[in-house]
């Protein structure tokens, strides 16, 4: 798997020292289309991985709307998630709040098993109402605000036309398509199409449609793709393809599976059915990019895309995960980078075709949008969120000296309760099971594969302690024994 390809104009930045925020790609007339900025576009895809598209170093999934959006955009190569699983994430973007503080640590109603050492911390099972969420914010200053696919977020009276979006098409309580991605949906939020209809493309349809009715009012069209979420469904329009491409590859024989604890990561991408859902996926972020363009709104709307976790490649075995994210360790459910980091692109006025390196998280997009738009932000609620505008302008170097990401629960990818901190290059990851910490150096061992907690006692004594704090600050809520 290669990985990420560096532009030339990010070469030239490195060489003269400004690669954490190199200003070639700024637009000279930036700050004039800054204040044109008025509507947003935010794409939130299912379980995508790190480098699941193109433009991030895959070779087999083909994704050229993305890596096309790239090229026209800020891509960012340490987004991270707090937590590797889907509801934590999303409460975080909409609240701007880490998982902690709003209680929702787990997939919503959460996995409890009853005969393990541990046993998990209850959990909220919705977002709570007065959360002032992203959506809520914008509707306060008179945008009009949609939302689209998974919502994962609570049941009835939790849904997103309760959280601040005046209409919903799809979003409820389940957390993957409860009728498949084939019509019949068996969606409670959205009526069913005609027979062989793709929920990737009618999502779609229904945010263009909504684009064309009010392009002339600000707008947040919130589209949240249930893919790639499992069931893996192959996209009928494209299955041949890649199932071609997959035999030329010499691909289409057993997956190549490594160990990680007592379970199994996927080393390779070669899931044609998965590849395929990716490019439908692609496919369909490029009608919307194209959308805007024709109707004239490319220039003053704000898009963002990124993931709720990392890529689902590590389960037990017997199973085979669909997707692989090497070179980072694991995947979904795992506080290894594979679980965390993140595909992120912002199109803004700033940047273009630029790549930024510092650690970021999805905390910091509620904040983002607002000073993108020139809206006042709102500290007291995305407390733990950062605006990324100085990066995306190059003005400062890093936006955060330490993140934390806490999942005190058992997952069915293998993992067992832990919790981390990332402080600069290092990380520090603890399991509860087995009161057994360790230490990396991101910088010299993206892979994580050098453990090195007692060649550094004194940065392990250093993450502890910061970790131990944000713990107790945040009131994060920590696993039992189970007697």
């Amino acid at each position: 798997m290669n990985k990420p390809g560096i532009s030339l104009s990010f070469l030239l930045c490195t060489f003269i020292g400004l690669n954490l925020g190199c200003k070639t790609g700024v637009r000279e007339n930036a700050t004039q289309e800054a204040n044109a900025l008025k509507n947003v576009v935010f794409i939130l895809v299912d379980d995508l991985g790190w480098n699941d598209l193109g433009v991030y170093g895959s070779t087999f999934h083909e994704t050229p709307n993305l890596d096309r959006l790239a090229a026209e955009s800020t891509l960012f190569t340490h987004a991270y998630t707090p937590n590797p699983v889907c509801s934590p994430t999303r409460a975080a973007i909409m609240s701007g709040k880490y998982p902690s503080r709003v209680g929702i640590t787990d997939w919503i109603p959460g996995n409890m098993p009853q005969d393990k050492k541990l046993l998990g911390p209850p959990i909220r099972n919705e977002l709570a109402l007065d959360e002032v969420t992203l959506a809520e914010s914008l509707r306060s200053h008179g945008y009009q605000t949609f939302f689209a696919g998974k919502w994962h977020l609570g049941e009835e009276g939790h849904y997103p036309e309760d959280q601040g979006f005046m209409i919903n098409k799809g979003g409820h309580d389940k957390g993957s398509p409860p009728g498949g991605y084939y019509s019949p949906y068996k969606n409670p939020k959205l009526t069913d199409g005609p027979e062989g209809e793709y929920l990737t493309d009618r999502l779609t349809d229904e945010s263009i449609n909504f684009l064309r009715t009010h392009q002339e009012d600000p707008f947040l069209l919130y589209l949240s793709f249930y893919t790639v979420h499992t069931p893996i469904q192959a996209d009928r329009a494209s299955i041949e393809k890649f199932t071609a491409k997959q035999k030329a590859m010499g691909l289409d024989g057993e997956a190549e599976l490594s160990p990680e604890h007592d379970v199994f990561t996927r080393v390779v991408q070669s899931n044609a059915d998965y590849a395929s859902m990716v490019n439908a996926m692609d496919r369909n972020v490029g009608r919307l990019l194209d959308t805007l363009e024709e109707l004239g709104l490319k220039e003053n709307t704000l898009v963002v895309f990124t993931s709720d976790n990392g890529g689902l490649s590590t389960l037990f075995p017997g199973r085979t995960a669909p997707t692989s994210v090497r070179p980072l360790r694991a995947g979904k459910g795992w506080l290894y980078e594979g679980g965390l980091r993140v595909p992120l692109i912002i199109r803004s006025p700033y940047m273009h075709g630029q790549r930024i390196h510092p650690p970021v998280v999805s905390m910091d997009l509620y904040p983002t949008v607002l000073d993108l738009l020139g809206l006042p932000l709102q500290p007291e609620q995305h407390m733990d969120g950062k605006s990324l505008k100085p990066l995306l302008k190059g003005e400062v170097g890093s936006v955060h000296e330490s993140l934390f990401y806490h999942y005190p629960h058992y997952h069915g990818s293998g993992w067992r309760p832990g919790t981390a901190v990332r402080h600069g290059d290092w990380k520090l990851i603890y399991f509860y099971e087995t009161d057994q910490y360790e230490l990396y150096n991101l910088a010299e061992d993206e892979e994580e594969q050098h453990e090195l907690s007692e060649q550094h006692p004194e940065k392990l004594a250093e993450l502890k302690s910061e970790l131990e704090h944000w713990l107790t600050e945040t009131g994060s809520l920590t696993p039992t024994v189970n007697h």
